[in-house]
């Protein structure tokens, strides 16, 4: 089994389209306007963008939370929660051992709450 899509609420199609293109760094794959979907492709998960969609918590993986959330603070972004360590993972549970998983929060152009997290070397 795979997840094939996620949908989030999306009041504005052209203003959630401008932030997410920017965001995301991809054009929309899709537009159906009518009845109000927007698609992107996130490595073969679609992220659907959806008026009458509920709203939604997603979590997107980036390089370096830190820096990804300094860039959006920098372009007038709301964060809601800095970037902060979220687990030590010297096992190896989530992915390589010895690593640390740093995440922080922002809102998007639609008021929705999107998570953002990055894994690291442990600080020794």
């Amino acid at each position: 089994m795979q997840l094939l899509q996620v949908a989030q609420h999306a009041e504005d199609l052209d203003r959630a389209e401008a932030f997410y293109s920017e965001l995301l760094g991809a054009r929309p794959v899709a537009r159906f306007d009518p009845p109000g979907l927007l698609f992107f492709d996130l490595d073969g998960v679609r992220l659907l963008l959806d008026r009458s969609a509920p709203r939604a918590l997603l979590y997107l993986r980036v390089d370096d939370a830190r820096v990804f959330l300094d860039r959006l603070h920098e372009r007038g972004v709301p964060i809601e929660s800095e970037p902060h360590l979220i687990h030590a993972d010297a096992d190896g549970v989530f992915g390589e051992p010895g690593t640390e998983e740093w995440m922080g929060f922002f809102t998007d152009s639609e008021g929705n709450l999107v998570g953002c997290a990055s894994r690291h070397p442990a600080a020794g």
